[in-house]
C-alpha cells in the first residue's frame, strides 16, 4: 500500500517536532517501533532518529533494505545504523501485522542489552 500512497518523513528539529507531530496531516499516521539512533549528535539514545535514520528504517521495515542501505551509505555513521538497529528492523521487517511489531517491541524493551551504553 505505501507503494501506492509513498512516505512522508518531516526534517525538523526535535525541539520543533512536538509541535509539528500534533498537527493533521493528510493519510494514515505511524510511529516507528523501538530503534536507538546512531547519529553523532544523539547516539545511543533511543527514538531520537535523524530524519534519514527514520526514513531508512521504514524502508526497511517495509521490506525495501536496498534503499534503506542506500540512503543511509549518505552519511559517515549511516550503515552503522542498521548494524546497530539489525536486531530489531529484522523482527520489525517479519511482523505480519501491528499487534507483530508491538509485540517485538516489547521484547526488545525488556531485555535491550544488545544496544551500547
Amino acid at each position: 500500500r505505501y507503494m501506492k500512497r509513498g512516505v512522508l518523513a518531516l526534517d525538523c528539529s526535535w525541539e520543533s517536532a512536538k509541535c509539528i507531530f500534533q498537527r493533521r496531516f493528510m493519510g494514515e499516521r505511524r510511529a516507528l517501533p523501538y530503534l536507538v539512533a546512531a547519529n553523532p549528535v544523539n547516539y545511543g539514545r533511543p527514538a531520537r532518529l535523524t530524519t534519514a535514520e527514520a526514513l531508512a528504517s521504514t524502508c526497511y521495515i517495509l521490506g525495501d533494505l536496498e534503499q534503506a542501505r542506500k540512503i543511509m551509505s549518505l552519511f559517515k555513521w549511516g550503515p552503522h545504523f542498521l548494524t546497530l538497529n539489525w536486531e530489531p528492523l529484522e523482527a520489525y521487517r517479519k511482523a505480519v501485522d501491528a499487534e507483530d511489531v508491538l509485540i517485538a517491541q516489547a521484547e526488545f524493551l525488556s531485555g535491550a542489552s544488545f544496544y551500547p551504553p
